[in-house]
């Protein structure tokens, strides 16, 4: 059996869960997300505790098995509490300026300042001009928008100008040798 896919997921108090047929839908005080099951994965709910259960040992099924435990997992996690990313700006002149909780406006040493709108369901903080705060209550969608952000201007391994993760290090290397 997986290791993962066995533990149960505590349900807290102010969450509700529905199962119906493929479907899961998690409601709490932070919103409402839902998710197809992929295969032939179940989900039960026995008291405060969802199980994820899988029909055989089939190869297909034993990979699903956990993958589907940790994606409604946080899908309570994220109902419950929420998540975030926090990304850093490197380099002189770069900065970010946050247009609402909708969008924020990046100055990142192109000619134009770079647009990032929000999608549904995540915010942007910009506690200070150099550091950005992703926030939602879906991880994958906030992992994206934060990955997407980073892609703008990677963090390159000469200076380390660049948009990097909180707590990232960047490998540096050495320039040109003088003769």
């Amino acid at each position: 059996m997986s290791r993962i896919g066995r533990s149960p997921i505590p349900v807290p108090d102010g969450v509700t869960v529905t199962v119906e047929r493929r479907r899961v839908t998690v409601t709490g005080p932070q919103g409402s997300l839902a998710r197809a099951l992929p295969g032939d994965i179940t989900v039960r709910q026995e008291g405060d505790t969802l199980l994820v259960e899988r029909p055989n040992d089939e190869r297909h099924n034993r990979a699903l098995h956990g993958l589907t435990r940790s994606l409604v997992a946080n899908m309570v996690t994220g109902v419950t509490a929420g998540f975030r990313k926090e990304l850093e700006i490197v380099g002189v002149g770069y900065r970010a300026t946050a247009r609402g909780a909708d969008g924020i406006d990046l100055a990142l040493g192109f000619s134009h300042p770079v647009s990032v709108q929000a999608p549904d369901g995540v915010t942007f903080e910009v506690p200070t001009p150099t550091r950005i705060v992703v926030r939602g209550i879906d991880k994958e969608k906030v992992g994206q928008v934060a990955a997407d952000i980073r892609k703008i201007r990677k963090p390159e391994p000469y200076k380390g100008k660049g948009v990097r993760y909180a707590g990232e290090r960047v490998l540096r290397k050495a320039g040109k040798a003088a003769k």
